[in-house]
C-alpha cells in the first residue's frame, strides 16, 4: 500500500493494488446493530455464523454489539473463534475424527470459552464419548434433528428422542439441547416452503418437550435451542418464542451473512421477510450491502465489450456475477446509470462487461461492483480493507479461512 502525504490510503487513488475487496464500515456497523436489535427484540440470543467472514476483527465487532457467541463449522474455524475471545461458540456440525476431538481438547484445557458441537448417530456419540471420558473431559452435545433429504440430523424426532436418550447413559458427553436448520429449504414458492418450515419447527418443539420431560436436561442451568440461518430466521424467532417451552431454554439463532447482506441472493431473501415480518419493518433502517470488489477496466478490445481484471478467483460466482455499481477515473466518481453496464461472464481472472455507448470508458478506470453470496468472496482473500464512503482505508482485516 501506499500512502499520501497525510497517511492516508485511499483505494480510488490507486494506492493498493487491485483487484480488493472492500468493505464499507457504516454499512458493517449498520447490519450488526440491526441483526443484533432483531435479535433482542424477539428476546432471542444470537450466534452468528462464523464461517461467512472468518474474520476475527468481525467477530470482536459482533460480540461487542451483544452477539451471545458465534457459529462454526470445524475444529479449526473454532480455534480462530475462541483465540478472537468469543465467549460461547457453537460448532453446528459434527465433530468426527481424533484430530479434531484433540484440537477441540485443546481448547477446553486452553479456554474457559463453552464449545458445543452437534450429533445425530449413536457411533459419533460414542467416539466423543470414548475420547473426551478418556481425557477426563466432559463435551457439551446437541441433538441435530435434520430433514429428509437434508444434510445432517436425525430425520425423525423420534430417532432424536432414541439417541439422546443414549447420549445420558454415556460418559464424557452433557446432553445440553437441540440443534437444527431449515436454511435447506429453499424452492421458488414461498408458501410451500414456509408450509414445510412450520411443520419441521414443530417437530423441534415436540422434540424439545419430550427431552424435558424425560429429566435428559436435569443437570443443565440452560439448555439451547438453536437453528437459523439467513434466509428463515424470522420464522425460527416467532414460532419458538410462541411455543410453550421451559424457562431455561436459550433460543440461539445463527445468520451469517447478513454481516456484509449483499445485491443478490440475499437481498431478494430479505425483501421477502420484510414482506411478511412486521418486527423487521418495524426497525429502523434494514441490512445494506456492506462488501464490494474495486478492479481496473483491463481492456476495451471491441465496441460495447470492457474486460475487467478480477474473475473466478476473486468474487463469489455460484449466486450470480459481480455488478458494476459505480465507476472512478483518477480518483474521481463517473457519472453511473443503473444497469447499463453489466457482468456476462467470468473467467479465472478477467470479467467481461456490456456497456452502451452512453458509458464512456476508458483503460485503467476502476469499477466497484456488488456481490451475491458473500461467504465465497470471503473466502478468496486473505486481507479485507474496511473503508469509509470515500473509500479511505480504515483498516486491514485479515481471514482465516
Amino acid at each position: 500500500m501506499f500512502a499520501d502525504d497525510v497517511g492516508n490510503v485511499h483505494i480510488m487513488n490507486e494506492d493498493v493494488c487491485l483487484p480488493a475487496v472492500t468493505i464499507r464500515k457504516s454499512a458493517l456497523e449498520n447490519n450488526i446493530q440491526w441483526m443484533q436489535a432483531y435479535a433482542e427484540r424477539c428476546g432471542i440470543s444470537l450466534a452468528p455464523h462464523g464461517k461467512t467472514t472468518m474474520t476475527p476483527a468481525i467477530f470482536k465487532l459482533q460480540i461487542a454489539n451483544g452477539a451471545w457467541g458465534i457459529g462454526v463449522g470445524t475444529a479449526y474455524q473454532a480455534k480462530v473463534a475462541i483465540a478472537a475471545g468469543v465467549p460461547n461458540v457453537i460448532m453446528a456440525n459434527q465433530l468426527i475424527g481424533r484430530a479434531n476431538m484433540a484440537l477441540v481438547s485443546q481448547l477446553k484445557q486452553q479456554s474457559s470459552a463453552s464449545l458445543f458441537c452437534c450429533v445425530d448417530s449413536k457411533s459419533n456419540a460414542l467416539q466423543l464419548s470414548e475420547f473426551f471420558s478418556a481425557n477426563n473431559q466432559t463435551m457439551n452435545v446437541l441433538v441435530e434433528l435434520g430433514l429428509p433429504g437434508g444434510r445432517c440430523g436425525c430425520r425423525s424426532a423420534d430417532e432424536a428422542e432414541n439417541l439422546a436418550d443414549y447420549i445420558a447413559t454415556l460418559p464424557g458427553l452433557r446432553l445440553a439441547g437441540v440443534e437444527f436448520y431449515e436454511g435447506i429449504i429453499h424452492s421458488h414458492d414461498e408458501q410451500a416452503d414456509l408450509a414445510i418450515i412450520h411443520a419441521f419447527l414443530n417437530e423441534v418443539i415436540e422434540l424439545t418437550h419430550r427431552l424435558t420431560k424425560k429429566g435428559l436436561f436435569a443437570h443443565c442451568n440452560e439448555v439451547l435451542l438453536t437453528g437459523a440461518g439467513s434466509v428463515w430466521y424470522d420464522i425460527v424467532c416467532h414460532q419458538l418464542i410462541e411455543a410453550n417451552l421451559p424457562d431455561n431454554l436459550r433460543y440461539v439463532i445463527r445468520p451469517g451473512c447478513y454481516i456484509t447482506h449483499d445485491k443478490g441472493v440475499y437481498e431478494q431473501s430479505q425483501n421477502a421477510l420484510t414482506a411478511r415480518d412486521s418486527l423487521a419493518c418495524s426497525l429502523d433502517g434494514g441490512l445494506v450491502s456492506a462488501l464490494e470488489l474495486c478492479a481496473y477496466v483491463q481492456s476495451l478490445p471491441e465496441k460495447g465489450l470492457a474486460i475487467i481484471g478480477f474473475g473466478k478467483r476473486d468474487a463469489a460466482f455460484d449466486a450470480g456475477l459481480p455488478q458494476p455499481t459505480a465507476h472512478y477515473r483518477q480518483g474521481e466518481k463517473q457519472p453511473f446509470i443503473n444497469n447499463a453496464m453489466v457482468t456476462v461472464d467470468i473467467m479465472d481472472q478477467h470479467a467481461m462487461v456490456h456497456y452502451p455507448e452512453s458509458v464512456q470508458l476508458q483503460v485503467g478506470d476502476i469499477l466497484v461492483f456488488s456481490t451475491s453470496h458473500p461467504c465465497l468472496t470471503f473466502d478468496k482473500w486473505k486481507t479485507l480493507f474496511l473503508v469509509d464512503e470515500e473509500y479511505t482505508i480504515l483498516e486491514q482485516m485479515d481471514t482465516y479461512f
